[in-house]
C-alpha cells in the first residue's frame, strides 16, 4: 500500500530533481549524465577486503549521485529507480564483460538484501527495486537477464554507522545465506552480485562468501566471481561514519542521521 501511494503521489505532486532540486523534474540531465553518462569503470576499496569481487560502479558515490541514492533509498522518491537502474545496468554490462558468451545463459542479478528493519522502516527494498529495474532495461537492449534473489540474512548485523572497515567485515561475517534451493538457481546463468552502494565493501565479500559456500568453492577461489554497484565511495577512502547530510569520506562534515544498510 505504502509503495501504490509513493507512486501515484509521484505523477500527481510536483516533483523536484532528486540530484540539485531543480523544479519539475524528478531528474535533469546534467545530474542524469552524472548518475550514468559515463562508463562504469573497476573499484577497489582501500584497504580490499580478503574475498572481494571484481567490482565495477557506475559513478562515485558524490554531490548528485549521493543526493539520487539518498532520495530513493531514505525518502522514497521511487520515481528515480528507473534511472537508477540504468546505472546499474551499465555496471553490470562492464562487471559480466567478454565472459558473457553465447550459450553462458542469462545475467543473473542477485541483489544484496537489506536488513528487515530497514525494508519495514522504507517501505521497499531498494536495492532490489533498482536491480529490477536494471534487468529490465538489460533486456530492453537485448541483453538476457533477470533479477534472482536468493540472498537472505541468517542472522541481522548490529548497525554499521560509526564502523570502520575492519569492524564491518567482522559485523558482516556470517550475516547472508543462500535460500534453500537457491544453489540450483545460480547454475541457470551468469551470476553478478549488484547493490546500490560500495563502501568498504564488507557486504559484498559476505554476499560472495555466502554464493560460494554453496557452489563449494573457497572464498579465494570464489574472487573471480562479478559484482555491480550503483557507485562507489571515491578512493581511497576510510569509512568513519554514514550518515545522512553528509559525505562517506574520513575528514568530512558529520551529520544528525545514521543512513541504515
Amino acid at each position: 500500500m505504502r509503495d501504490w501511494w509513493r507512486e501515484i503521489a509521484g505523477l500527481v505532486l510536483p516533483v523536484a530533481c532528486g540530484g540539485c532540486g531543480s523544479a519539475r523534474t524528478p531528474l535533469c540531465a546534467s545530474c542524469a549524465r552524472a548518475l550514468h553518462g559515463s562508463a562504469a569503470r573497476r573499484v577497489r576499496p582501500t584497504p580490499e577486503p580478503a574475498g572481494l569481487p571484481a567490482v565495477h560502479a557506475a559513478a562515485p558515490y558524490e554531490g548528485p549521485v549521493r543526493a539520487v541514492l539518498l532520495a530513493h533509498k531514505e525518502r522514497g522518491a521511487l520515481g528515480l529507480a528507473g534511472p537508477l537502474g540504468c546505472a546499474l545496468a551499465g555496471a553490470v554490462r562492464a562487471a559480466a564483460g567478454p565472459c558473457a558468451a553465447a550459450g553462458a545463459g542469462p545475467l543473473l542479478l542477485v541483489p544484496v538484501p537489506s536488513s528487515r528493519r530497514a525494508v519495514r522502516a522504507r517501505g521497499h527494498d531498494p536495492t532490489r527495486r533498482i536491480a529490477r529495474a536494471a534487468a529490465a532495461r538489460l533486456r530492453s537492449s537485448g541483453r538476457p537477464a533477470r533479477v534472482l534473489p536468493v540472498l537472505r540474512q541468517h542472522r541481522e548485523p548490529a548497525d554499521q554507522s560509526g564502523l570502520g572497515a575492519r569492524a564491518r567485515s567482522v559485523n558482516m561475517r556470517g550475516a547472508l545465506e543462500v535460500v534453500p534451493g537457491g544453489e540450483r538457481l545460480l547454475g541457470a546463468g551468469q551470476v553478478v552480485l549488484v547493490d546500490d552502494l560500495m563502501t568498504t565493501g564488507a557486504t559484498l565479500t559476505e554476499a560472495a562468501r555466502a554464493l560460494s559456500a554453496v557452489h563449494g568453492a573457497s572464498v579465494d577461489g570464489f574472487t573471480r566471481s562479478r559484482a555491480a554497484v550503483v557507485a562507489a565511495v571515491p578512493r581511497p577512502f576510510e569509512i568513519n561514519r554514514n550518515y545522512l547530510g553528509t559525505r562517506n569520506v574520513a575528514g568530512g562534515e558529520r551529520g544528525k542521521r545514521p543512513l541504515r544498510r
